[in-house]
């Protein structure tokens, strides 16, 4: 299993501060640093000094790191229109050498969208619909062959002989990423378009039945590109009981709550848990980790931890 860091800004995190974080996992040797993407803090936090956008952020990260690979969990379709969206992201992959990873996300916080401007379709049907459509048109601009055009007639988008650039760097394109446990629509539209199928803060039974429904789309659909499983959970590890409950206790959280939600614990139960979603097939579990300035928490999951479950 890989371990990737996931970090959330918009409770609070400059540029800087996601740099230290990025650089820190990098030099440790986790497999990629992911961020959300999101204008607005969530709960009892102050936010400051205010929202990063993501992909700038990733942009910025490009030319700041070297090895670690970046992306989303995941892009808001609600935020760009998906012929911008692609341009950026094939940018932003060529300026990493070919480092991007695309989660990609229907939307879903209604505050943000109000409390900047943004459109915000009240239908949770609408949203989907735009979402696919995004979905098509976004690889759909990646796959057109250079010196060809891309012609996309939709119900929401249109797109009318368009160049088609610039390219990714990475062929055939950067992975795309779907998540979420919806039951239809999600492994759907997973078998149809994702390189990964992510199931965000559910427990090992929860994960296994939406794996287990996505797994189901891919036989049905015919396709006979490999599908990875990933997971994410909450991290927070400690040496020791003590540790444990600090660092808790230093995002707000109660340790057994942790524990039943998340990956909580010494390196050792933290190990067990892993196992179990190891067990279902996960081959990639993204750890949100809540406390940036904590990078002693991101050494001792990488010198106890990974070893154990590379």
């Amino acid at each position: 299993m890989r371990l990737r860091i996931f970090t959330e800004p918009q409770q609070g995190a400059s540029y800087d501060t996601l740099l230290t974080v990025a650089k820190a996992a990098e030099s440790l040797g986790y497999d990629a640093f992911f961020r959300s993407d999101h204008y607005l803090k969530m709960g009892d936090v102050d936010g400051l000094p205010g929202p990063t956008d993501a992909w700038i952020t990733l942009a910025g990260l490009a030319r700041d790191t070297s090895r670690i690979r970046l992306g989303t969990l995941m892009t808001a379709a609600t935020f760009r229109h998906p012929g911008p969206l692609a341009i950026g992201v094939a940018q932003v992959d060529r300026m990493s050498g070919g480092r991007v990873e695309f989660g990609f996300g229907a939307g879903w916080y209604e505050e943000e969208h109000a409390a900047y401007g943004i459109p915000f379709p009240a239908s949770g049907r609408e949203r989907f619909d735009r979402y696919e459509e995004q979905l098509d048109i976004i690889t759909g601009l990646w796959a057109t062959p250079v010196g060809e055009s891309f012609r996309y007639e939709g119900r929401h988008y249109r797109l009318a002989e368009g160049p088609a650039l610039p390219k990714p760097q990475q062929a055939p394109r950067p992975p795309v990423l779907i998540g979420g446990t919806g039951k239809k629509r999600t492994p759907r539209l997973a078998a149809a378009h994702a390189d990964e199928y992510n199931v965000p803060f559910c427990g090992v039974d929860d994960t296994f039945a939406a794996f287990e429904r996505t797994r189901a789309a891919v036989k049905s659909s015919g396709r006979s590109e490999p599908m990875v499983y990933s997971a994410a959970q909450v991290l927070c590890c400690g040496r020791d009981d003590a540790e444990v409950a600090r660092r808790a206790g230093a995002i707000g959280r109660e340790v057994e709550e942790l524990k039943e939600n998340g990956l909580a614990g010494t390196p050792a139960e933290i190990v067990d848990k892993l196992g179990r979603f190891a067990e279902i097939g996960t081959e990639r579990m993204y750890l949100q980790v809540l406390d940036l300035s904590d990078l002693d928490h991101l050494q001792l999951v990488a010198e106890q931890v990974a070893p154990q479950v590379a």
